[in-house]
């Protein structure tokens, strides 16, 4: 019996520690937003796709191609030229492409993609 409460008791502190720590993760937002990591994730498929289309373009025609002319050749299957708060552009020149992908949100960071298929973090 003197077993039983102590596993009870045991239980109880452990069930006070979890509550109290998932409590304050939940109020406090545990440092990171779900919805804007799953949208900063797609905004990096998005500009993978595009990036891969753009070498695709390029492989076929000896250029790059804006995002009107990716579309239509059917390098780039989606027309989609932006994302939750996220719209896209790219710069092409005789040398390479740069894929943009900016936020209209001051809370949200925006990413570039070019030819080396890196995607990096905007100021």
């Amino acid at each position: 019996m003197k077993g039983l409460i102590s596993l009870l008791i045991a239980l109880a502190i452990a069930f006070g520690i979890y509550y109290l720590y998932f409590r304050q993760v939940q109020t406090s937002g545990g440092g990171s937003n779900p919805t804007q990591a799953i949208s900063t994730t797609g905004v990096k498929n998005d500009l993978n796709a595009i990036a891969q289309a753009e070498r695709l373009y390029f492989s076929q025609n000896g250029s790059y191609a804006t995002l009107e002319q990716l579309t239509e050749s059917g390098a780039l299957s989606t027309t989609a030229r932006q994302r939750e708060g996220y719209t896209y552009s790219i710069e092409v020149s005789a040398s390479g492409f740069t894929v943009t992908a900016r936020s209209s949100r001051p809370d949200a960071p925006s990413f570039a993609i070019d030819q080396s298929m890196q995607i990096r973090p905007l100021p």
